[in-house]
C-alpha cells in the first residue's frame, strides 16, 4: 500500500477522510490552526456512526484514552467516537474500532526475549553497512516484534470476545518505516507501507497481493464492507468491490515536516516512480530537529559524507542539491538509487508520467502555498524548545 503522505499527520488525515491531504489543507505536520473541513466531507467514524455502528478510537492494546486527535483538521471527538473499547455498545450492535499502536515509532524498544544479532542483519543499499548502521536496523526490528506482540493481543481479545469471526480487520501502517531515508521522503521507504486484510469473505488465506492501493482507499473500503453508501467526492475508492478497476497510478505528498520546510510530489506505477522536488536547490537533509535527535545514523552519513566514504548513491543523498525529476524503474531498483529521469531510452515514461503529476497537481493539490509565516514560526519555535530540551538532557550545549 502507498501512503499519501510520508509522515503521520498529513497521511493519518488522508486516511480517515478518504481524501488527499493537499486537497484539504492537511498537508502541512501539526498546523497550530488546524483546517476546517468542507461541510460536505465528513471523517470515516461519523459515516460508521451515521450507519448505526459503534465507533470506538483508543491509544493501545488496553483500550483505554485518551482519544487519539492527530489529524490536521478540526473536529469533535465526541462526534466521532463512542468510546475507547467497543465493549461498551449495545447488544448485537456492529462496531467499527481505531486501534493505533506507537510501535515501531522511534525511539526504538529492545525485545528482551527475543534479541536480533546486528551482526545478522542486512541493511539497504541506500545506507552504509556500518556497525552503527545495522544496530540501528536491529533495533528497529526489535520493535517490530513487540508490535507483532501487541496485534496478537488484539487478535486474541477479538477471539475471546467471539467476534473473530466476523470481524474484518486491517493492519496497516501510516507511513514508511523510520529510517533516514524513510519517513518524510516520498522513496518506497516512505511511502509504501504493510497492508493486510483479514475476514469473512475477504480472500483466501495468505494470499499476496500486487495491486496499486492507496491507504485513501481504505476510508471507501471500509464503508462498502458496512453496506454504507461511498461519498462520491470521496477520493478513495472500494479496492475489494468485485468489479473494482486496479489504480493506474497512485500519489504522495510532502511538505512541511516539524520545522522543515519543502514539497515534493510523487506518482507510481506498478514498475515505475516519478518524483518532482520542488526545491532542488535545498538539500534533501535540511536541519530537521526530530531527525537530528533521533536519528543517529543521520550524522554517522554526514560524517561519512565529509570523509568521502560513502558510496556515490549514498553520497547524492547528502549532497546540497538535487534533481527537480526523479524517475526510477523499480523491479530493477527497489532502494531507488539510479535516477532515469535524464535517460533517453526512458523518455516516454518520463514524459508520460509528468504529464499525469501535472494534471493530478491541477485537479488535486489545493494547498495553500506558501503556507502562513506565524504557522512557519510556530513551528520553527515549537521544534528549537524540543531540540535544546533534548540536547541539554544529553549534557550538551545545542
Amino acid at each position: 500500500m502507498i501512503t499519501a503522505g510520508a509522515v503521520c499527520s498529513p497521511s493519518r488525515s488522508a486516511l480517515i477522510t478518504g481524501m488527499h491531504a493537499v486537497s484539504i489543507n492537511c498537508h502541512n505536520q501539526f498546523p497550530n490552526r488546524k483546517a476546517v473541513l468542507p461541510s460536505e466531507i465528513q471523517p470515516l467514524p461519523e459515516l460508521m456512526r451515521a450507519v448505526g455502528y459503534y465507533v470506538a478510537n483508543t491509544g493501545g492494546v488496553k483500550m483505554k484514552g485518551p482519544f487519539y486527535t492527530g489529524y490536521n483538521f478540526e473536529h469533535d471527538p465526541a462526534k466521532m467516537y463512542d468510546g475507547f473499547d467497543w465493549s461498551g455498545r449495545k447488544e448485537g450492535q456492529p462496531f467499527f474500532a481505531q486501534v493505533h499502536l506507537t510501535y515501531t515509532h522511534r525511539p526504538f524498544v529492545r525485545d528482551p526475549l527475543r534479541p536480533v544479532n546486528p551482526d545478522r542483519v542486512s541493511v539497504p543499499l541506500c545506507y552504509p553497512n556500518h556497525p552503527m548502521v545495522r544496530k540501528d536496523w536491529a533495533m528497529y526490528l526489535e520493535t517490530m516484534q513487540l508490535l507483532d506482540k501487541e496485534v496478537g493481543e488484539i487478535l486474541n481479545r477479538l477471539k475471546q470476545d467471539g467476534l473473530d469471526k466476523n470481524t474484518v480487520v486491517f493492519f496497516f501502517g501510516d507511513h514508511g518505516h523510520p529510517h533516514i531515508r524513510g519517513k518524510q521522503f516520498l522513496y518506497e521507504g516512505g511511502v509504501n507501507a504493510p497492508l493486510i486484510v483479514s475476514g469473512p469473505g475477504i480472500s483466501v488465506a495468505k494470499e499476496i497481493s500486487n495491486r496499486l492501493i492507496s491507504n485513501i482507499d481504505i476510508a471507501a473500503t471500509t464503508l462498502a464492507l458496512a453496506g454504507a453508501n461511498v461519498p462520491s467526492n470521496m477520493q478513495g475508492r472500494d479496492f475489494l468491490a468485485k468489479e473494482s478497476i486496479p489504480n493506474q497510478y497512485v500519489y504522495a505528498a510532502r511538505d512541511r515536516c516539524d520545522e522543515t520546510l519543502d514539497r515534493i510530489r510523487m506518482i507510481r506505477t506498478e514498475d515505475f516512480k516519478l518524483i518532482r522536488n520542488y526545491f532542488p536547490d535545498l538539500p534533501y537533509t535540511q536541519f530537521n530537529a526530530y531527525k537530528k535527535t533521533q536519528y543517529p545514523i543521520l550524522t554517522l552519513m554526514r560524517v561519512l559524507y565529509e570523509k568521502g566514504k560513502l558510496s556515490p548513491e549514498q553520497a547524492r543523498f547528502m549532497a546540497d542539491t538535487r534533481p527537480e525529476y526523479e524517475l526510477y524503474y523499480l523491479p530493477n531498483d527497489p532502494y531507488e538509487l539510479k535516477n532515469l529521469a535524464n535517460d533517453s531510452n526512458y523518455a516516454s515514461k518520463f514524459s508520460e508520467l509528468k504529464n499525469a503529476l501535472e494534471d493530478w497537481t491541477s485537479r488535486i493539490d489545493k494547498g495553500p502555498y506558501p503556507e502562513a509565516a506565524e504557522e512557519v514560526e510556530f513551528a520553527k519555535a515549537k521544534m528549537k524548545k524540543s531540540y535544546e530540551t533534548h540536547m541539554h538532557k544529553i549534557g550538551l550545549d545545542p
